[in-house]
């Protein structure tokens, strides 16, 4: 299980560019897999902090990918983002807050991300944030 946050600041979303494998240099949200005796809220929650430095508050969750042929499920939460002491750490190269325009499309580590950033854009143009639950069988 993998869970992450979509964290949002000043209509900016938080994202990290990745300093580890796999997909080393491209951007991602703040994800990763969970801990035991962690909740799905706390796994983001930590994740968020050990890939950015820095702190979050959930809002809802929001998106669900279930990937039967990795053998994942990646879960994301939107989230409000508490600070700006964002920065690299040993996990990210680079943190940064991008606006819509500001998203390197090309460059995002996974499709989960990416369907995961495309819904929020769309969302937030009607004023309406929707639980998604969504299966992608190939990358």
């Amino acid at each position: 299980m993998v869970v992450g946050a979509l964290c949002v600041r000043d209509e900016k979303i938080l994202m990290a560019k990745r300093n580890i494998h796999p997909r080393k240099g491209m951007w991602t949200l703040p994800a990763g897999f969970m801990e035991n005796a962690e909740t799905l809220q706390q796994g983001a929650l930590r994740e968020t902090f050990e890939e950015t430095g820095s702190h979050a508050k959930v809002i809802q969750p929001y998106t669900l990918f279930s990937l039967p042929h990795i053998n994942q499920v990646h879960m994301f939460f939107l989230a409000d983002l508490l600070d700006e002491n964002f920065g690299p750490t040993s996990e990210s190269q680079l943190v940064e807050l991008h606006g819509e325009d500001e998203i390197l499309w090309d460059e995002l580590a996974f499709p989960t991300v990416e369907k995961t950033l495309r819904h929020y854009f769309s969302d937030k143009q009607k004023g309406e944030y929707i639980f998604r639950e969504e299966n992608i069988t190939l990358w």
